[in-house]
């Protein structure tokens, strides 16, 4: 399993988003509903060691900031990963390339390559194993509304041996 650095968002985005699994689920399609937390993954690496927390609280005072969830995007090719982008900004991308910075000596091995700044696409899950027939319905779902206006309040780390989370505070 994965761990990772993750944005969390404040309760009015974390409905927002867990409307849309809602409907996802409702229609059929495998939504992350129930069991996720929505999140933007910063880093992902097979290891992220404890160690990082205190490091992590030093960008603390950046939370919180104003976010904008747009257009749905889609990762892969046949059963594909169903999400809706992060508006890049430039206090998103500062965030997540200081992010980067502070774990990168923390990781075993290294970050995967989709997460390094300059190649990392900021996104929000909705769904996972969509299939080419259900793409239409998923996409048409997914897309409403048009845009979310939320707020990025902090980080966690995820854990995926454990299936845990870990507040950074």
């Amino acid at each position: 399993m994965v761990h990772s650095v993750e944005l969390v968002f404040d309760p009015d985005t974390e409905a927002a988003v867990r409307h849309i699994w809602d409907g996802l689920r409702e229609a059929g399609i495998p939504s992350q509903a129930p069991a996720s937390r929505p999140h933007t993954t910063l880093i992902v690496a097979e290891r992220v060691d404890p160690e990082v927390d205190s490091l992590l609280a030093s960008l603390l005072p950046r939370f919180p900031f104003d976010c904008r969830i747009g257009a749905p995007l889609l990762f892969g090719t046949a059963k594909v990963v169903l999400a809706r982008l992060v508006v890049p900004t430039t206090e998103l991308l500062d965030v997540h390339a200081e992010v980067h910075r502070v774990c990168l000596p923390h990781l075993s091995p290294g970050p995967m390559p989709n997460a390094l700044p300059g190649r990392w696409t900021g996104h929000v899950t909705l769904a996972r194993r969509v299939e080419p027939r259900q793409m239409g319905r998923a996409v048409r779902i997914a897309g409403k509304p048009p845009e979310i206006a939320g707020r990025v309040v902090g980080l966690r780390r995820w854990d995926g041996n454990a299936k845990r989370e870990y507040a950074i505070t």
